[in-house]
């Protein structure tokens, strides 16, 4: 059993904009996170798009970096929670703890040519399987830098 750790938290007030890292970020079930761009919609979110909340792996950005020589600040994945010690590609349908907030595993969340046109077009190879977890927010919380991720074992 892993257990793992939130190391940054990142929203996108503006679409297309910057990401803005946070030490602390407020969680609404059906909305997302609160001061993100997705947020700020206020939108009847589809719970199964994966827009409330994504999550990317600190080894996945090193790995792309060593592999494919593309070196992406987390804040530049687009991606809002970044996590250490965690298999996220593991977490497709299952709910797992980040701090207080229950979440549940949507999809993979692959890259895409918005990403690319806002990085560098050698992103979209180098983050194929490895560019993190679309998740819908269950329980409203707050999630803090330095959280527990733990996966919720069922009986």
């Amino acid at each position: 059993m892993w257990k793992g750790e939130v190391v940054g938290i990142f929203i996108r007030p503006q679409e297309s904009q910057p990401t803005l890292e946070l030490s602390q970020v407020h969680a609404v079930p059906g909305r997302g996170l609160e001061g993100d761009y997705f947020f700020r919609l206020n939108l009847n979110q589809d719970p199964d798009s994966g827009r409330e909340l994504t999550l990317i792996e600190i080894e996945a950005l090193q790995a792309v970096n060593r592999d494919y020589g593309v070196a992406l600040d987390p804040g530049e994945s687009r991606r809002n929670i970044l996590t250490r010690g965690i298999p996220l590609n593991h977490l497709v349908g299952k709910e797992f703890k980040v701090g207080e907030v229950t979440l549940l595993g949507i999809r993979l969340c692959e890259p895409c040519g918005h990403l690319a046109g806002l990085t560098q077009k050698k992103v979209l190879p180098a983050l194929v399987h490895r560019g993190g977890l679309r998740a819908r927010i269950v329980t409203e919380g707050t999630i803090n830098t330095g959280d527990s991720v733990l996966l919720i074992e069922r009986a």
